[in-house]
């Protein structure tokens, strides 16, 4: 608390108010970082976008970027740090790493996990922060499959991470005994006790997740993991209920967006990561995941409650090709828009997107719903701020950030 004295010599009384309902002090942030300080148009990239009870400041998103820092599945400081350092600086939704639902679920030893109880007191302490910035976070959920027990990309992006390791090469698992590549491990073909298990504990990590405190929750069926080989006839060769059709490779996706929707507040959010391609299409004879099939299963799923699609192909077989450019992946996204035209499911994409005006251009164009960005932010935490000034737009920053710049609560910074 401090005084100042007004030309009447009366005191005002001026109050550096704290966050509520957090554990330690830290000034309030009213608006949130990166809220627009004049309305935007509706599309815009810094206009509002709703997601039931969530309100997103603006549509620049958070991708989720495995950090390969966690410690029997626990989260960190690091990864305090990590997000929080965007919560502080504008985006308006963060989605962590994926948060494997069981041991063997994750891609490498250092993954984290939501598969015990006492990983949730790290996890809270992330939430706990972003929400003291008066940011949103949602955790993201999956089980890597056959590309589980690997080392991490830093040190080998083939490699096997072996027992001595602390990797668990006899536990991989998958649709089908199908190795990702000729140099990685055979995994073992999932039975239906192994599909049950694997939804038990898919329950219990959804659970998890809402005594932790967050905000959404995306289900990750992308990336060549285990709900994505499902999706696949390249990586799904089946003959029971869970293989073959269409309808019986989506079995298990949908499966486990029911067991989500039915353990979650009716007016909670819930994203679904899926390909759009699994980049075969250079030879038509393969078996492979269609555009066509990735619009038809984003209706069904807008249909089964799900509010978001987060498209995003690729990591299913090695022999992809993948042209990689700006925006990308944004076709895809943008072909599959199309397909739920009606049903109301946001979609999104990811990929090479690096500066506000392309991002701006696809809602402008109607390709997508909101932007998602991974490297761009490990690249610069600032990047909401910089796309703004880019947009000519003035946002407002943390308060601890801004009085540098002249800005105060009133009173914006003026770039020109």
């Amino acid at each position: 608390m401090s005084t100042t004295e007004t030309p009447n010599g009366h005191r005002k009384v001026i109050v550096n108010t704290g966050a509520k309902d957090v554990s330690f002090y830290t000034p309030i942030q009213d608006p949130p970082a990166g809220t627009p300080w004049d309305p935007q148009r509706e599309g815009s990239l810094f206009s509002p976008l709703k997601l039931r009870n969530l309100t997103l400041r603006n549509r620049v998103i958070v991708s989720p970027m495995c950090q390969y820092s966690a410690k029997n599945g626990y989260m960190t400081p690091w990864h305090k740090q990590h997000l929080g350092s965007f919560a502080a600086r504008g985006a308006s939704l963060i989605i962590t790493e994926v948060h494997a639902v069981s041991p063997e679920g994750r891609i490498s030893p250092q993954d984290a996990g939501i598969w015990e109880d006492g990983q949730m007191v790290p996890l809270k302490e992330v939430v706990e922060f972003v929400h003291s910035q008066n940011s949103k976070i949602a955790i993201q959920m999956g089980h890597a499959g056959r590309k589980a027990s690997t080392v991490v990309p830093w040190l080998d992006r083939k490699a096997v991470a072996v027992k001595e390791a602390d990797g668990w090469p006899d536990e991989v698992v998958a649709p089908s005994a199908i190795p990702f590549s000729p140099e990685t491990l055979v995994p073992k073909e999932m039975t239906t006790e192994d599909i049950a298990k694997f939804k038990q504990d898919w329950v219990a990590g959804v659970k998890r997740a809402l005594v932790v405190g967050f905000d959404a929750i995306e289900i990750h069926a992308a990336h060549g993991y285990l709900l994505n080989s499902f999706l696949s006839p390249a990586s799904n060769q089946r003959t029971d209920e869970y293989g073959g059709s269409f309808e019986n490779r989506t079995r298990l996706l949908i499966e486990i967006v029911q067991l989500t929707r039915n353990i979650v507040p009716a007016d909670f959010p819930l994203l679904v990561r899926m390909p759009g391609t699994d980049y075969l299409d250079f030879d038509p004879s393969l078996p492979q995941w269609h555009i066509e099939e990735a619009g038809k299963l984003g209706r069904i799923l807008a249909d089964e409650g799900v509010d978001l699609l987060d498209i995003s192909g690729g990591g299913l077989d090695s022999r992809q090709k993948i042209t990689a450019g700006p925006g990308y992946q944004v076709p895809w996204a943008a072909a599959v828009k199309k397909a739920v035209e009606g049903t109301g499911i946001l979609v999104t994409a990811v990929g090479s997107i690096t500066s506000g005006k392309q991002a701006q251009g696809y809602l402008s164009d109607g390709s997508v719903d909101a932007v998602l960005v991974g490297r761009g932010f490990l690249k610069d935490p600032n990047l909401v701020w910089h796309w703004a000034d880019e947009l000519d737009i003035d946002i407002h920053v943390a308060a601890q950030y801004g009085w540098g710049f002249g800005m105060t609560r009133t009173h914006r910074h003026k770039r020109h």
